[in-house]
């Protein structure tokens, strides 16, 4: 058992709302490149480890589509995403260039894809929120806070946040934007910095950094002036040092803006250790902001972001999953579908590292009270004209649709687990391989096992047809038991092929 204890500062009453596609895992962007889009599927395998999924509500984002792209993003822009390939980007070379398509953002297979299930997610948890369904929902597919409106940038292409943010906007007055990427959320910033029904804190490293924006003095413009926050930091800040200058900051935002919801963007690249970072931040350090927000009880999205160590990334977004379902994590990591990368010591939390923390406190202190002397100048609550609330995005009406009829189907989440440890069916099989290909085959698929008793466990597919071709690839005879207490496979399989023959009558 990993699960643990509640934690006291969240009540077990809090709906959380989770999105995830087991698709997302199988987007590349090439050889040699930083993002790993594999790390949410990860972090997921993690959550099933621990057991978290059994807390949350899990829903299978809808592709976002084109016309709910381009309530932000430029129509050519989106356009161009939804028909560029790897085969036919070199007809275009220009358009490339227009829309800062290249070495940092490539164009791979599925590119489009995996844009509309990003967005999807972000989207429909802030629909979640808007309609009540949820307090906190959680998309760690998101987050790609550097796309522009008419251009990709820093391995973001579409960007989810701002989409979100405008959905959250037709029901709340104001919405809170909070970044702990060590990136400056230059896209989303810039997205809103002419208006007072966003404030965006970004707290990043500066100077000589991608992406260059987010000094203290870019505070808005027009109405937006002032509702724009920037907290530039340098090398090696450590978990105590970002919290001095996080929870005040943060508090005293709170106080003045009063938010009617939150969007979290916890890029995970701000950890130690991390490929492209040079913070310091543990795990538990990382995880106290989300915990410090979370706190306010106000409807809040949380969303994925930067991490190119992905071992940690998982590791974080997982520990962060738990803050806010309330419950605590062993250290131990539970055997999950990559528990090598884990190694050597298999453990949940990382060490800092002994690198110099180059923040002196005199300048985050000058820092924190150049914030607050900008809080000053804004109107308390800032009121905003009463209208109609605009219809959900077309993506929506289809997605509740689509989410109700599948969580009923699969009943994942509640009281059955996904087949993560092949172990924990068979421990000696003699063709092992073909074992693992049909987990391997079933997770695709969508299947849910929940061993009863000990025994005979119950399965419910989704997706018939993909492990009725399975079967037909392999031989039962591949599936040698050893000892009697190791038929479970056995009747895996068993089951398995009843169901089909059960649930689809053109099945010879």
């Amino acid at each position: 058992v990993h699960g643990g204890k509640k934690r006291k500062f969240l009540m077990s009453t809090k709906k959380v709302a989770y999105y995830y596609d087991n698709e997302v895992g199988n987007y590349y962007y090439g050889p040699g490149h930083p993002m790993k889009p594999n790390r949410v599927r990860m972090t997921h395998s993690l959550l099933l480890g621990y057991g978290l999924y059994k807390k949350m509500e899990i829903y299978r984002p809808t592709h976002a589509k084109l016309e709910d792209m381009t309530r932000f993003h430029a129509d050519d822009y989106i356009r161009f995403l939804s028909i560029v390939t790897p085969e036919n980007q070199t007809e275009n070379p220009h358009l490339l260039q227009r829309y800062n398509l290249g070495e940092d953002c490539p164009v791979f297979d599925g590119l489009f894809n995996f844009c509309q299930i990003s967005a999807g997610g972000s989207i429909g948890g802030a629909v979640k929120l808007n309609h009540g369904q949820a307090n906190i929902a959680v998309n760690w597919s998101g987050g790609l806070h550097h796309a522009k409106k008419c251009e990709a940038s820093g391995f973001c292409y579409v960007n989810d946040i701002v989409l979100a943010i405008l959905e959250l906007l037709k029901y709340h007055a104001r919405v809170l934007y909070v970044d702990i990427d060590i990136h400056h959320g230059d896209g989303v910033e810039e997205a809103f910095y002419t208006t007072n029904r966003v404030m965006t804190v970004s707290f990043h490293k500066y100077g000589e950094y991608f992406p260059g924006t987010g000094d203290i003095n870019d505070i808005g413009v027009g109405t937006g002036k002032y509702y724009s926050i920037n907290v530039p930091l340098k090398d090696g800040i450590d978990d105590e040092t970002y919290q001095k200058i996080f929870e005040p900051v943060m508090k005293r935002v709170m106080e003045v803006y009063q938010p009617g919801a939150i969007v979290l963007q916890c890029g995970a690249d701000s950890l130690t250790g991390d490929r492209l970072g040079c913070f310091n931040l543990t795990i538990k350090g990382h995880g106290r902001c989300v915990e410090f927000l979370a706190k306010y009880n106000i409807p809040m999205l949380v969303l994925g972001g930067g991490g190119y160590t992905i071992h940690n990334v998982a590791r974080c977004w997982c520990y962060e999953t738990s803050i806010l379902l309330g419950e605590e994590l062993q250290d131990d990591l539970p055997y999950n579908e990559f528990y090598e990368y884990y190694q050597p010591d298999a453990k949940l939390h990382i060490q800092p590292s002994n690198m110099e923390n180059m923040n002196q406190p005199k300048q985050l202190e000058k820092i924190v009270m150049q914030i607050f002397e900008n809080l000053r100048h804004i109107e308390h609550v800032p009121s905003v004209q009463v209208h109609e609330v605009p219809g959900d995005l077309n993506l929506l009406q289809q997605q509740e649709e689509e989410e109700d009829k599948y969580i009923s189907h699969v009943q994942l989440g509640k009281n059955l687990i996904l087949i993560t440890n092949i172990r924990v069916l068979c421990i000696r099989v003699s063709d092992w391989q073909v074992l693992w290909e049909l987990r391997t085959y079933l997770m695709k698929s969508v299947c849910v096992v929940e061993n009863v008793n000990g025994n005979e466990p119950e399965v419910v597919i989704d997706l018939i047809s993909h492990a009725t071709n399975w079967w037909s690839i392999h031989n039962k005879e591949s599936y040698r038991i050893k000892t009697g207490t190791l038929m479970l496979a056995q009747l895996l399989c068993e089951k398995l092929l009843t169901l089909c023959l059960q649930s689809d009558e053109r099945i010879s």
